[in-house]
């Protein structure tokens, strides 16, 4: 099943994928993570086009560097013998079609990373990687924006990662049976309409149920929680020349099975 966050005449509600449009849940995304069930509103009208909004109920956002042979061979760096673990703040994240934000006083290297992002469904502590899905909720998609040049500052990546409007995330949330294989994901990424990323999660070095593993050993995992397991090669800032975002620019991040996530690029709001 598919479910969102949307609004539509002025009112923002959760709301789940029937009969080709959205209809109001009695409920929201925060139960529908948790495994609630939650139902249509009676008599709720099917909306064909919502506005949708970050499926994001203000969970912790882990984000995953270094985790694709392809885009570490890419950078030149060794590959890591475990992952590579940053957050993502809560006012990093934004919808789809909102704006992110490259303020040229605070990095002029901003990069997209196109990437599948795994939605937690239930409490993992000290999970095996044996039984790492049964925690997953579903996926959404994401888009990992980095400030390269704040990133090569700081000895760690939160300011680079962690800037307001830096975590795209949507258009969508599907339910782990819509897609199947998480390991087997088409994920691009265009810049202004030229393709700049093609790659399939079959290139994750540490995969899903690894990630949950080594997470759930350190930090306790709530429904709602959100993983961002890296992006495949084709960032900007490892292309020869180097290739930024400016503002004017629009980027689209499309996840098989999910949908694509639209953002064009501002100086402030």
């Amino acid at each position: 099943m598919r479910y969102a966050h949307v609004e539509h005449n002025g009112r923002r509600y959760a709301a789940v994928e029937v009969d080709g449009g959205w209809a109001e849940l009695d409920g929201n995304l925060e139960q529908v993570f948790a495994g609630q069930p939650v139902a249509t509103k009676p008599a709720a009208a099917v909306v064909a086009t919502p506005r949708f909004l970050a499926p994001y109920t203000g969970g912790t956002i882990f984000g995953i560097g270094l985790n694709y042979r392809q885009t570490i061979l890419e950078m030149g760096f060794p590959l890591p013998t475990e992952p590579y673990l940053f957050p993502k703040l809560a006012n990093s994240v934004t919808g789809p079609d909102a704006p992110v934000v490259a303020d040229p006083e605070v990095s002029r290297e901003v990069d997209w990373e196109g990437e599948l992002a795994v939605i937690i469904g239930q409490r993992a502590s000290k999970v095996p990687a044996k039984e790492a899905l049964d925690h997953v909720w579903g996926y959404t998609a994401a888009n990992d924006v980095s400030a390269r040049d704040v990133q090569r500052a700081d000895p760690q990546w939160v300011r680079g990662k962690g800037l307001d409007t830096f975590c795209p995330l949507g258009p969508v949330a599907v339910t782990r049976n819509e897609i199947p294989d998480p390991h087997d994901v088409r994920i691009r990424t265009w810049l202004d309409g030229e393709l700049v990323q093609d790659g399939n999660t079959s290139d994750m070095l540490f995969r899903i149920p690894a990630l949950i593993e080594y997470l759930s050993t350190h930090f306790t995992l709530q429904p709602g929680d959100i993983i961002l397991t890296g992006t495949p090669s084709g960032c900007g800032g490892f292309m020869d020349p180097p290739r930024f975002v400016q503002p004017g620019s629009d980027m689209r991040v499309e996840v098989t099975g999910v949908g694509t996530l639209h953002n064009p690029v501002v100086a402030g709001l």
